[in-house]
């Protein structure tokens, strides 16, 4: 079957479109992002703008056209911490529904956590062992671990790159204040999430996914994507070290210039990689790997887990296919 995943993030607005069935590898047939940075939208009184909200939904509108010019039977549209938050988040979802027929569910950071380890345990596999995946988003962290496809640890802090430019790091490039004042000011909000992940012990594999990982690994040596999605990629903390001393002295202009960023995000690097500093130190983490699965894999998996081989309903509680095509 063919299904199409409506991703509304905090920068970008994703439509991804998979042939795929149960049991099988999800194969991608066409990917389309628009760049909105819903994150940046959000008014003095913790509101998403007008504007904002008219320009999601003719993205939107525009999203479902393709999806059903590609010949998706479902599309399954959720959105993630901007619309989340936001005060006037019932109001935007109904004027999203009323004017393109699409359901925009809202998934809580738990549940970003869940169904990203759900994509990665299946990419890596149990042989894996217990899994501690990492992922920065524009607006929120999100961390889980375990050693079953449900993870035992999901949790979700608002510690996204995005985020973190527009509340701590006023300059650009960012003063040395800033980036100190930053860097300790993370440490402690990462206090309580180390120790939990302490409680449950070890991990034998950990990894981290989603654009801003893959962009730090790149710049600091990973194989570019034209190398292909199962050549191993990983994030040292020495190389990591190494790049934000560099990257923190470049106004965005110039980071944007580098290979592996995409400009539209290149203004939150310096964010990006000092949530990524100071999470791996929070966890004693010397190396990650780079998986190129994440929500929106998540998100497919678990839609193909739930549907019947006789009917083809589905019969989750999670994305259940809000916004039918054709």
């Amino acid at each position: 079957m063919r299904l199409g995943v409506l991703d509304v993030g905090s920068n970008t607005v994703h439509l991804l479109v998979v042939d795929a069935h149960r049991g099988a590898h999800p194969t991608p047939m066409h990917s389309e992002k628009t760049v909105l940075r819903l994150g940046e939208r959000i008014t003095g009184d913790d509101k998403l703008s007008d504007a904002g909200a008219a320009e999601l939904s003719r993205t939107v509108a525009a999203a479902k056209k393709s999806a059903e010019r590609l010949g998706c039977e479902d599309l399954m549209a959720f959105a993630t911490s901007a619309v989340r938050e936001a005060g006037n988040a019932g109001k935007v979802l109904r004027k999203v529904a009323e004017e393109t027929g699409v359901e925009l569910q809202v998934l809580s950071g738990t549940d970003e956590a869940r169904l990203t380890f759900l994509a990665v345990r299946r990419w890596f596999g149990w042989s894996a062992g217990k899994l501690l995946v990492l992922d920065i988003g524009g607006g929120s962290l999100e961390v889980a671990m375990g050693i079953d496809e449900e993870p035992a640890l999901a949790a979700s802090l608002p510690l996204g790159a995005g985020r973190i430019t527009r509340t701590r790091l006023r300059h650009d490039p960012p003063t040395r204040s800033e980036l100190v004042a930053t860097t300790a000011w993370l440490e402690d909000q990462l206090g309580d999430l180390a120790k939990e992940v302490t409680r449950l012990g070890e991990p034998d594999r950990v990894v981290a996914t989603s654009k801003t990982f893959r962009s730090l690994a790149r710049l600091t040596g990973a194989a570019p994507s034209s190398a292909g999605p199962r050549v191993r990629r990983v994030l040292t903390d020495t190389a990591l070290r190494q790049l934000i001393a560099f990257v923190s002295r470049m106004p965005s202009s110039d980071i944007a210039e580098l290979e592996g960023v995409s400009a539209s995000r290149a203004h939150q690097l310096v964010a990006g990689a000092l949530v990524a500093q100071a999470t791996m130190r929070a966890l004693s983490l010397e190396l990650l790997e780079i998986c190129p699965w994440a929500l929106r894999e998540g998100v497919i998996l678990r839609r193909l887990d739930h549907v019947s081989d006789t009917n083809g309903t589905d019969q989750t509680p999670l994305l259940t296919g809000q916004g039918r095509c054709g």
